[in-house]
């Protein structure tokens, strides 16, 4: 079952973002070597610069998913202010459709 991650960052962390992002592009491509990985990017502000992230990860359920998404280096480093975690059905130019 896919899952889709939705995290803001905590306001004025975007150097603890920065800092962070070698690990947690480590452990992304640690889910996508798993298959684990659908789809992942930041989102952005108005000024173009990260301020979150959007997730889309393979799980067996919510528990999981959500055991999953606590391992992410940004959660582990605390730059998230929320985390959203929701079944997502992927509908429209899924590749695997």
């Amino acid at each position: 079952m896919l899952f889709a991650l939705w995290c803001t960052d905590k306001k004025d962390h975007l150097q603890l973002r920065m800092d962070t992002r070698p690990p947690h592009v480590e452990w992304l491509n640690g889910l996508n070597a798993e298959g684990k990985l659908k789809m992942a990017g930041p989102t952005l502000n108005a000024e173009g610069k990260p301020m979150g992230s959007l997730v889309v990860i393979v799980a067996e359920d919510q528990a999981a998913a959500e055991a999953l998404a606590a391992q992410d280096p940004y959660a582990k480093a605390g730059l998230f202010e929320t985390v959203e975690i929701r079944p997502f059905n992927w509908v429209f130019n899924n590749p695997e459709a």
